[in-house]
C-alpha cells in the first residue's frame, strides 16, 4: 500500500507544477502518461490484500494519509527546488543534507538513545557510509542537476521506476523470481513514460 501511494508523487507534482509555475503546465498527454505509469506500478506491485482484521486504531487510519502527505510534500519540494537552478547542485545538495541532518540529531537522540545501543559492526558502518555517500549525497547532486535541466514534473517520474529497480535488483542479487506481472507492469510503465516524453508519438 505504501509503495502504491508513494507512486502518486508524479500526479501531485503535475498539479502543483501546473499551479505554481508558468513552464510546466498540465496537458492531456502528460496526464495520460502519468496515469498509464501509475497503472504500471499497480501491475508490478499488485493491489494490496484486504485486511481481515477489524483493526481501526488511529495509527492504521492515519498511516495512508501520512504516505500521501509525503507524496504531496515531495512534489512541493521538487517545484520549490527549481528556484535553486542558478546554484551549483553540489552546493544545494550539501546545504539540504546538512540542514536535515542537524534537524534529525535531536530527534534521533531522544528516540534512539544511541549511547545505549551496541557499537555497530564494521559491515554496518560501511553500509551506512555507502547509503550516505552514494544513495543520499550523490543522489541529491544528480537530483538537483536533473531538476535544473528537466523540471520537477519530469524529475519526479523516477517514482515509477523505484519498484522496477527494486525488482531487478532483487532478481539479480537476492535470487528473487521475475514474474509475468512484473514484466507486464514494467512494459506499461515504459509506455507511460514514452507518452509523457512525447517524442515517440511525434515521430509517428
Amino acid at each position: 500500500m505504501a509503495a502504491i501511494l508513494n507512486a502518486t508523487t508524479p500526479l501531485f507534482t503535475l498539479l502543483i507544477a501546473h499551479i505554481a509555475t508558468d513552464t510546466e503546465k498540465l496537458n492531456l498527454r502528460k496526464a495520460a502518461g502519468v496515469l498509464i505509469g501509475f497503472v504500471g506500478v499497480l501491475v508490478v506491485i499488485g493491489m494490496p490484500e484486504a485486511k481481515t482484521s477489524a483493526a481501526t486504531d488511529l495509527l492504521s487510519t492515519l498511516a495512508p494519509c501520512a504516505v500521501l502527505l509525503a507524496a504531496i510534500s515531495y512534489g512541493c519540494a521538487g517545484v520549490y527546488g527549481r528556484r535553486f537552478s542558478t546554484t551549483s547542485p553540489i552546493l544545494t545538495a550539501a546545504g539540504m543534507t546538512s540542514a536535515s541532518s542537524l534537524m534529525l540529531i535531536p530527534l534521533a537522540a531522544v528516540v534512539d538513545t544511541p549511547w545505549h545501543l551496541p557499537v555497530p559492526s564494521p559491515t554496518t558502518i560501511m553500509a551506512v557510509l555507502g547509503i550516505a555517500a552514494l544513495s543520499t549525497a550523490l543522489a541529491y547532486i544528480l537530483y538537483f542537476e536533473i531538476l535544473k535541466r528537466a523540471g520537477a514534473s519530469n524529475l519526479l517520474l523516477v517514482t515509477f521506476l523505484i519498484p522496477v529497480s527494486a525488482i531487478l535488483l532483487g532478481v539479480g542479487f537476492l535470487g528473487e523470481t521475475l514474474l509475468m506481472q512484473h514484466i507486464l507492469g514494467m512494459g506499461v510503465i515504459g509506455v507511460g513514460l514514452a507518452v509523457i516524453d512525447g517524442r515517440l508519438l511525434s515521430a509517428t
